[in-house]
């Protein structure tokens, strides 16, 4: 019998009947679902927010989904109410923050910037908001207006340590002719807290903070203490790695889940040498998945023509990551993010903007090279510069014969287009560092995006890409980004001279 499927649109989702073989249903649902998020996506993207949570709600409430499909309908019907979270500001609101951090700002010049596209904005039923981060945003994207900030901020000195700390390293490793050097024992403590009343009396809230994972550079993890008995400590080479917890929610209370660990950190510095770079094996079904799409790693017409005017007929891997890397540290501007969760594919969103944080930059990094057949992965945790201490995102690249090395993207850019406070040559050489280098003031608990937590949340997840602030649910409900709290500080404990690996 042949399947007959009539489809038609109404206000609240999809309706339709068909006629079929046994077996078919879950395709039919597969196809429903897709049209209901298509519909969905259309009317989001034409500001109607209301009608789009209408398609999804209608589809939720008919009851013919269940399982990974049903999850996915409840994913976009909460990602509406994320971007909302996202953009705050009016445009009388923005004007008058933006009146507190920009000396002489008028009405007029404001007008000016905002007819010209310089902050992010969405129409919201029938309203244009603007994003959160669109104050800070506004002096990375035009840095010209920095002698105009009310606070100005002075990088200079964090740039020379930025430079000392490089140079030490790089000296280091070719001195031992290692490229791991000069370790650092952390002690940290992180403290993830769900707020009072974010889940009701009584009930369990499951929670995932995150941890450092093994790695040539990053060893030594021992859990010293936590505010209560762990459930599972995941394996040290996970590639999304955490401490599960397990608490009842007291009414009136936060609920603690706290740890106190330490670990051992390296720099790095590989001396790369074009000349000395061999073929990897292709065969192999780890450079298979780091060269292969993935979510938000998406070889699109518009990253097939920024390839071909970046790499052109480079044939050189090294050369040809290298090239992509200095190309994204001139030409992008950072800029502070909106979440994760809520982009469709975030690499061809920093590259159609020209401007992302972080790891919207090493995703766009790690498309391009993957695409030119250069294995590429991710790789996050925390950031722990003395004066800079933040999550943070950047990338590793293998090279044969070297193994994977280091790249942090955020950092190429951040020297060429906002160290302004040292010379050009030393822009270029804090640039350099960052391609086969690496501080010893990370934390890295991930080893690729988008990754599973162990046990599985039965949840929606809060960030779907990265793992850096934790994890919370209770129930059948994710405690999203506002309804907990997170804080990681860090003592490094003075140690003898540690025994290279």
């Amino acid at each position: 019998m042949k399947t007959m499927l009539i489809l038609g649109l109404s206000c609240t989702g999809l309706i339709f009947n068909s006629v079929a073989q046994p077996g078919t249903s879950l395709v039919l649902n597969s196809m429903a679902q897709n049209s209901i998020i298509n519909e969905a996506s259309k009317l989001e993207e034409k500001g109607q927010f209301k009608a789009a949570a209408q398609v999804l709600s209608g589809a939720i409430e008919s009851k013919k989904y269940s399982g990974a499909e049903l999850k996915k309908l409840e994913f976009d019907l909460d990602r509406l109410d994320r971007i909302k979270k996202d953009y705050p500001y009016t445009q009388d609101g923005l004007f008058s923050d933006l009146q507190g951090a920009v000396k002489d700002l008028t009405e007029y010049e404001y007008e000016k910037w905002v007819k010209g596209g310089w902050f992010d904005s969405r129409d919201i039923d029938g309203t244009t908001y603007f994003v959160e981060s669109s104050v800070s945003n506004l002096f990375f994207r035009h840095p010209e207006l920095d002698n105009r900030r009310t606070n100005p901020k002075d990088q200079a000195r964090i740039n020379l340590r930025f430079l000392e700390n490089c140079e030490s390293i790089r000296n280091a490793a070719r001195e031992a002719k290692t490229p791991y050097v000069l370790p650092k024992t952390f002690h940290v403590k992180m403290k993830v807290a769900a707020k009072a009343d974010a889940a009701p009396a009584g009930e369990i809230i499951r929670a995932w903070v995150p941890i450092p994972r093994n790695y040539p550079f990053e060893k030594d993890f021992k859990l010293i203490s936590s505010s209560l008995p762990p459930k599972n400590i995941d394996d040290e080479n996970s590639p999304i790695r955490s401490v599960y917890f397990e608490k009842a929610a007291e009414k009136g209370k936060p609920t603690q889940f706290n740890i106190d660990y330490q670990f051992t950190a390296y720099g790095v510095w590989f001396d790369l040498k074009p000349d000395a770079i061999k073929p990897y094996d292709a065969s192999n079904a780890e450079f298979k998945q780091f060269t292969s799409e993935a979510p938000h790693v998406v070889f699109t017409p518009e990253i097939k023509a920024l390839s071909a005017k970046i790499v052109g007929n480079e044939t050189n891997p090294m050369l040809k990551a290298k090239k992509i890397y200095d190309y994204l540290s001139d030409t992008l501007h950072y800029s502070y993010a909106r979440e994760y969760s809520t982009l469709r594919n975030i690499s061809d969103y920093c590259r159609s903007n020209g401007y992302g944080d972080c790891g919207q930059q090493a995703l766009l990094f790690i498309t391009l090279c993957r695409y030119n057949g250069v294995p590429a992965r991710w790789q996050t945790g925390w950031n722990m510069f003395p004066g800079d201490v933040t999550n943070h995102d950047w990338s590793e690249i293998y090279l044969a014969p070297y193994g994977w090395v280091p790249v942090d993207q955020y950092m190429g850019n951040y020297a060429m287009t906002y160290a302004t406070s040292v010379s050009k040559e030393k822009r270029e050489e804090l640039r350099d560092f960052y391609f086969g280098g690496l501080t010893q003031y990370r934390m890295v608990a991930n080893s690729d995006h988008s990754q599973e937590l162990r046990p599985a949340k039965k949840t929606m997840r809060s960030d779907d890409v990265d793992f850096q602030r934790g994890e919370l649910e209770y129930g059948d409900k994710n405690l999203y980004f506002g309804k907990f709290s997170y804080k990681f500080t860090y003592d490094e404990i003075p140690t003898p001279q540690l025994k290279l690996p």
